[in-house]
């Protein structure tokens, strides 16, 4: 059963979620805290966030020739009850290790990605599943976490693109926004969803609850409303 996907992000005023560009040092504690009110399993992030924010563009250290027992879904970790996924379909990431702080890593992946870095990935003890032969099926995607993890409940967190295929694909239930008080103002930069050249229909929200907080920030919540 697919987990329920609420789409928790940060935004200026304008929808735009690059941070640095809100002025010196704007604090981002409000966003730990208010994701905290989630009883989440998993978060999700696409590849160039993990790549900026956690593994500093480590590149994977692949052996050649190496092989796998076979090239089916892999758990590295079956005791693991909170999880980091990741939405790799080319397999570019590199890992440290399996975990992110008490987080077990989840790599979702194309059948694409070659037998190295399938055999690196386990030897880092990170787990993996496949999303698809050469683009990622969203809605196999979260069927599969339900299936094979404890998830319940999976906070996306950006960036923009992979927030914009998963509203597109009609799999976000809800929409946490947590609005800072400055207007970036640069077309450049990301915004909260984006979906290029061929967007899905406008989505629909349901306004649920409104919370002023310290600092002139704004918690929104909307549940997406189904046609």
């Amino acid at each position: 059963m697919k987990p329920h996907v609420i789409c928790h992000m940060a935004a200026s005023l304008d929808g735009r979620i690059i941070t640095s560009r809100w002025g010196e040092n704007p604090n981002l504690k409000a966003y730990e805290t208010t994701a905290a009110n989630f009883d989440s399993q998993a978060w999700l992030c696409g590849r160039v966030t993990f790549e900026k924010d956690f593994t500093d563009n480590l590149q994977p250290d692949l052996e050649p020739g190496a092989t796998v027992p076979d090239r089916h879904d892999f758990i590295a970790d079956k005791a693991a009850t909170s999880f980091a996924v990741a939405i790799d379909g080319q397999g570019k990431l590199g890992w440290e290790t399996g975990h992110i702080d008490d987080d077990h890593i989840i790599s979702v992946l194309t059948e694409q990605v070659s037998n190295e870095y399938l055999a690196y990935l386990r030897r880092q003890g990170v787990s993996y599943l496949f999303g698809g032969v050469r683009e990622l099926d969203f809605k196999l995607v979260f069927d599969k976490l339900g299936a094979l993890f404890p998830i319940k409940t999976i906070l996306l967190e950006g960036g923009g693109h992979i927030n914009g295929s998963l509203l597109k694909a009609g799999l976000v239930d809800e929409l946490s926004l947590l609005h800072y008080p400055a207007i970036d103002g640069a077309g450049s930069s990301a915004a909260v969803f984006e979906q290029g050249e061929q967007p899905g229909p406008p989505a629909q929200l349901q306004l649920k609850h409104v919370e002023q907080l310290p600092d002139n920030l704004v918690w929104l919540r909307y549940d997406v409303v189904r046609s």
